[in-house]
């Protein structure tokens, strides 16, 4: 069995707003092993993003981690100071975020923005940092490395500068690379592309990859272990394969469900009725409750713990509370 490289447990990330505390990720737990793909998947707003900027503390100013532990090779990532955590962001977890436009600095050209890295991290001088700058560029695939890196972003399409992004994450061999919504806005052939180079950089190097993304179809593609948020909490998690064949939380079900399959026409796609909670405002009870089909008298009163129904295959909810393997 591979190594243990990411554990998080009992992650809670607070917001302070003029309406009140915001529990946007609410006691996550999940873990990642070297070399493996780990997708958090969720609706908009669930706590996915969140959760990841946590784990690199690059909360928005209102935000504070309230609790909880992420282990990185065996250190406590929410222990280190200022001066630490940032020798860890770039050298050893690279970050791939949502929009490349707003992540780039218009100001300055691509190859000073992926030189800076290089020099920061792995002390290379400038030359050095140059040439393996060019070697990145060429290594995503974009052709005219040597003019592609005196341009600055808005010179470049979406597509490309998403590729960039990908090469200033892996510029300095991290072991593991977050990737938030990698493939958002792009069209699918460059989508394709994308996860293709993902998947690339992961059996090349060996890189373990935690991806955020709400899109099924990324999912079924790239994940080995899927882990299922709603309401800023965690209510199911299993192999790709346990989750697509036998999801058992109603609302991995609905979510299934809500997916359009190339070949069948509806008339109408699958909704999961009603809204999420407010996160200011949450109860004492399982957050799904309002939405799901299967709501009983318990699940009003007490938040559902984790069950585990199969090896690697939990869920939280009130159904499988003798741990029965129910459909």
């Amino acid at each position: 069995m591979e190594e243990m490289l990411l554990e998080v447990n009992g992650l809670h990330t607070n917001f302070d707003t003029e309406g009140g505390t915001v529990r946007a990720v609410n006691d996550v737990s999940f873990s990642i092993r070297k070399g493996e793909t780990v997708c958090l998947v969720g609706e908009s707003g669930c706590g996915k993003s969140i959760t990841s900027l946590s784990l690199m503390q690059l909360i928005p100013e209102n935000g504070n981690i309230a609790g909880g532990e992420v282990y990185f090779k065996g250190r406590n990532l929410l222990k280190l100071n200022k001066k630490e955590i940032r020798r860890i962001r770039g050298n050893e977890i690279g970050m791939i975020f949502q929009e490349p436009m707003t992540s780039l600095n218009p100001v300055f050209t691509i190859g000073e923005q992926m030189i800076e890295p290089l020099q920061e991290h792995l002390l290379l001088s400038k030359k050095d940092a140059y040439k393996r700058a060019m070697e990145l560029i060429s290594l995503m695939g974009i052709p005219n490395p040597e003019k592609i890196i005196n341009m600055h972003p808005h010179e470049l399409s979406g597509g490309m500068l998403q590729r960039i992004m990908i090469a200033i994450a892996i510029s300095c061999d991290p072991q593991l690379i977050i990737a938030d919504e990698p493939t958002t806005a792009l069209d699918v052939t460059i989508q394709a592309q994308i996860l293709d180079i993902l998947r690339g950089i992961k059996e090349k190097f060996q890189t373990s990859l935690l991806m955020i993304t709400h899109d099924l179809g990324v999912v079924a593609e790239m994940a080995d272990y899927v882990v299922v948020m709603y309401a800023g909490k965690v209510v199911e998690e299993g192999s790709v394969m346990d989750i697509f064949k036998n999801p058992k939380h109603p609302y991995t079900k609905g979510l299934l469900k809500a997916k359009p399959v190339i070949g069948e026409r509806k008339e109408r796609l699958f909704t999961i009725a009603g809204q999420v909670p407010n996160l200011v405002d949450l109860k004492e009870e399982c957050y799904f409750a309002d939405r799901c089909e299967h709501t009983m008298d318990i699940c009003r009163l007490n938040q559902p713990s984790f069950k585990e129904l199969s090896s690697n295959h939990k869920a939280a909810c009130w159904l499988y509370e003798g741990n029965e393997n129910h459909g």
